[in-house]
């Protein structure tokens, strides 16, 4: 039943039906944004093998980084702490 899976004939009933439902206008715009698309995955595909080769020539130093500082509780500055610095009554005791 499938042993010949696409045959010549097929091929230009695909042809046809694409030119008919996209029109003649719109094929060389796809086929341009296509083959941008294509050079722009392959100049991609060789910038990461490229990097890769280079991260792999180069081995990093091993250095350690400082693990960042816990915060805890009592760093934590809550609203009511705060709110005596700007009360009124700290600007009437400045003059």
């Amino acid at each position: 039943m499938l042993r010949n899976g696409l045959e010549p004939w097929h091929l230009i009933v695909v042809a046809i039906v694409v030119i008919v439902l996209f029109g003649s206008k719109k094929l060389p715009e796809a086929a341009r944004g296509l083959g941008k698309s294509m050079r722009i995955l392959k100049s991609e595909a060789k910038a990461m093998k490229t990097d890769d080769g280079a991260a792999a020539s180069t081995a990093p130093t091993s250095t350690a980084t400082p693990a960042p500082e816990a915060i805890t509780p009592s760093d934590v500055v809550t609203a009511q702490e705060a709110a005596p610095a700007a009360s009124p009554q700290a600007s009437t005791t400045a003059k």
